[in-house]
């Protein structure tokens, strides 16, 4: 929001410095970006009088102009403009002066001195719509009332000073010069001077002029509308042009300008149509029509939905309603009768419709934050007031006012204590009263009633916080701490440290990324059509479709980051990220009531809900570096062995029915890990389809670990063991088996066999030779380690042992290797 010094102080008293005033406005709540003077980077320009215009001895495309500037003598400007003449006032740039564009210096144009120079709008940081009259290619002809030699900021209005403000969005009334000067006059304790707007208006009916309908009074809860005849299109006067333009807004012509004036001002927004365009003079504030089009008034062709609210006539929609009209209802040359809008929007609507179809304006930003809803009318009567003002046309002394509004104020309880502990001050009470009316609230039977521009007040702390900052923050005493917060990590932070640490010690880097996601993801992993996991919590407003629902599984997450790197040329990753998925409550849970949320008891939600289940997983990914199925198995088992869970079964994912993600894995490469019948995990090869999709060119591996159920199975305590008194005795087996024989398979043969004398089975290797390929077949080879507790085993004792599990082995259809 950009505030004019000279407009604020139409309405409070602000001659103190702007360096002051910022710092004020800032310190009590309105913060304040930058302010900028106009004109600060332009001096020694002035008004002067073109007395005599000649040829350039030397040059036919240059004149020679004798120059009237207030002084003692004219001076003589050398120039190549044509659009000037005797008699004409310009802006001059006499010697020395500093422009935008640099530095001016008298000099010689082909043998003839020149004193300074003229300045075209374009020279002065100006634009045509600053000065519609003025010509845009030549010098600035100026048609002001000035006198000769008067410096250019004063003779034009080129000194204001524009104060740029951060407004929040609970703070929408802040978006006005009201609602700043309001600010300014509770800051400085000094008396705010708003007259209520007065026209006089001419004799007329309205109603045999113009229908209004309101059709959604939900969405639309005041519209108000007024006429004017006789109107008389053309540019602004310069005081309200150079508002406008030290407001950041473009000076269009009278009837357009009056709206953005307004809408400024007050902070309300307006509009104006040409009432000639509006079919049978009949406005409905309707709901659009699935597909019913509009032209914008920014050129482009909109869809609508009807979900979307907009002012149409008897055929058509004429406006995207709180956004943009349309461009053929608008203001024309030739208009001659206007319809002026005025009117309360649901802000929630707006900003969904604004959303949607992607079209931002200064009325939309005004409406989705919300607007003082009772202040329609009084905005239509200021707007009727200056095109008297302007002399722009006839304005009826009748209007239509459909009213729905509850006129009923906020109010929150007044407790002068309880908000002396909140902000920890020992404020009178009688002084946090004057505090508040100067924010024109007002303390009635124990209760703060808020005014109707303020909908940010809800609960007690809203009032603590309105106290505190007209009592200055700076003069809240400071308090030191009472004691010292202790803090202990829970059981689940502290298993998660553990899992971070481990995963860490094995290579990996940790990521983090969004809970929010696509559900295109569901698509691009191949899950199921019927997959419970397609059910996700959507977002209610997404900031777009690539993050409007919440992940039920991490598994496209961790993807999206492999291939980020991938592709970002990172030859090898080994990553992992502990987060956590969000599952729609598997079975009825008690609803939670927002009003219970917001315990302070004054401001009510009408949503109730019911929580997700979210359980945390651990996700491992990686590629490159000669990794393979092994070695993110080789890591999980690393995982659980710091976690001293044992004796776990890797079975096929393929014939899992737990994990959906199985369709993301490559069908005879992937397994999940169960203990005592509880699911751990998933792990292996990506589907081939799923690593095209996501555009890896290696072989890629993903685990996803279910943390609870780890947790649940984790040994609480470390058992101490004695080191081993007598030594193992290794034995190596290499074995042909079938291509698609489970290695877990293999290896509960071999501890079932060996018994309790085993004490490690270690996988070294598998290899596939041309041969093997053919007849499908593959080598496993694996190290078995035994030992007594007993004694020292013999030969006999492991020989008897490996022919056990050879045997064991050979039943399932493994042969030893020749």
């Amino acid at each position: 929001m950009n505030l004019s010094m000279k407009w604020l102080g139409d309405y409070v008293k602000a001659d103190m410095p702007v360096k002051d005033l910022c710092h004020a406005l800032t310190m009590s709540g309105s913060k304040v970006e930058c302010f900028e003077e106009e004109g600060k980077n332009i001096s020694k320009v002035v008004v002067g009088k073109i007395l005599s215009k000649g040829p350039h001895e030397n040059a036919d495309a240059l004149f020679v102009c004798q120059v009237d500037i207030g002084a003692d003598a004219p001076i003589q400007i050398v120039t190549n403009a044509k659009n000037v003449k005797e008699g004409d006032l310009v802006p001059v740039a006499l010697d020395g002066a500093v422009l935008p564009e640099g530095k001016i210096k008298k000099c010689k144009m082909r043998g003839v001195e020149s004193f300074g120079m003229f300045c075209g709008l374009d020279t002065l940081g100006l634009t045509a719509h600053d000065f519609p009259y003025a010509d845009p290619e030549g010098v600035f002809v100026i048609e002001e009332d000035c006198q000769l030699g008067q410096d250019i900021h004063s003779a034009i209005g080129l000194d204001d000073t524009s104060i740029e403000f951060e407004i929040t969005s609970n703070r929408p009334d802040c978006l006005s010069v009201i609602g700043l000067a309001r600010e300014t006059a509770a800051t400085y304790g000094t008396e705010l001077n708003v007259k209520a707007p007065e026209f006089k208006g001419v004799d007329g009916d309205i109603n045999s002029m113009l229908k209004v309908d309101i059709h959604n009074t939900e969405k639309c809860q005041r519209y108000c509308a007024g006429i004017v005849k006789n109107v008389k299109i053309g540019p602004s006067p310069r005081w309200m042009r150079e508002r406008l333009r030290a407001s950041g807004v473009r000076p269009i012509n009278n009837f357009v300008d009056i709206t953005n004036y307004v809408m400024l001002e007050y902070g309300q927004p307006m509009h104006a149509f040409d009432l000639r365009y509006v079919e049978g003079a009949h406005i409905n504030v309707r709901n659009a029509k699935n597909g019913e089009k509009i032209m914008t008034l920014d050129g482009v062709e909109r869809e609508l939905t009807d979900d979307m609210l907009v002012i149409a006539d008897e055929k058509k929609p004429v406006a995207v309603a709180g956004i943009m009209g349309g461009e053929y209802s608008g203001i024309m040359d030739d208009t001659t009768t206007v319809v002026f809008e005025s009117a309360y929007f649901e802000p929630s609507q707006v900003r969904q419709t604004s959303k949607k179809l992607k079209l931002k304006s200064d009325a939309s930003s005004r409406y989705e934050k919300g607007v003082d809803r009772l202040i329609s009318m009084t905005c239509l009567k200021r707007a009727f007031q200056l095109v008297e003002e302007l002399g722009a046309g006839e304005v009826l002394n009748t209007v239509i006012d459909c009213d729905y509004t509850d006129k009923t104020p906020a109010s929150v309880e007044f407790n002068a204590e309880w908000i002396n502990n909140f902000l920890g001050t020992d404020i009178p009470e009688a002084d946090m009263i004057k505090y508040l009316e100067r924010l024109e609230f007002k303390v009635e039977n124990g209760r703060v009633i808020a005014p109707s521009f303020r909908i940010d007040i809800g609960c007690k702390a809203d009032i603590a916080e309105e106290v505190a900052r007209i009592y200055g923050y700076n003069n809240i005493p400071s308090t030191d701490f009472r004691g010292v917060a202790r803090a202990e990590f829970t059981e689940e932070q502290k298993f998660a440290r553990t899992l971070r640490n481990a995963a860490v010690s094995l290579g990996g880097y940790e990521i983090a990324t969004y809970s929010f996601v696509s559900p295109k993801y569901f698509d691009k992993i191949r899950l199921p059509e019927g997959s419970k996991l397609r059910n996700a919590v959507k977002i209610v407003n997404p900031l777009g479709e690539d993050t409007s629902v919440m992940r039920t599984t991490t598994v496209p997450s961790m993807l999206d980051v492999l291939s980020f790197n991938y592709n970002n040329r990172n030859e090898k990753a080994c990553l992992f990220e502990i987060s956590k998925e969000y599952l729609p409550a598997s079975e009825e849970k008690p609803y939670i009531n927002g009003d219970t949320l917001a315990n302070s008891g004054e401001k009510k939600h009408k949503y109730q809900y019911s929580l997700p289940d979210e359980p945390q997983r651990l996700t491992i990914g990686m590629y490159g570096g000669n990794c393979d199925f092994y070695t993110m198995k080789g890591m999980i088992e690393q995982i659980l062995a710091e976690l001293k869970i044992d004796d776990v079964e890797y079975k096929r994912a393929s014939d899992c029915e737990v994990f959906d993600e199985k369709s993301a894995f490559h069908p005879g490469r992937s397994a999940v890990i169960v203990k005592n019948g509880v699911h751990l995990g998933i792990f292996g090869e990506i589907h081939p389809a799923v690593q095209e999709t996501y555009e890896l060119g290696v072989k890629t591996y993903v685990a996803k670990l279910c943390i609870l159920e780890m947790m649940e199975l984790a040994a609480d305590k470390i058992t101490y063991q004695p080191l081993p008194k007598f030594p193992a005795t290794t034995r190596d087996l290499s074995l042909l088996v079938d291509e698609d024989m489970p290695v877990a398979e293999l290896e509960k043969a071999i501890k079932g066999a060996v018994g309790k004398i085993l004490e490690k089975v270690t996988l070294f290797d598998v290899y596939r030779s041309d041969d093997m390929k053919k007849s499908g077949k593959k080598s496993i080879a694996y190290s078995i380690s035994m030992r007594s507790h007993d004694g020292t085993l013999t030969d006999e004792q492991a020989d008897s042992a490996m022919k056990k599990a050879l045997k064991a082995l050979s039943a399932i259809g493994a042969e030893l290797r020749s």
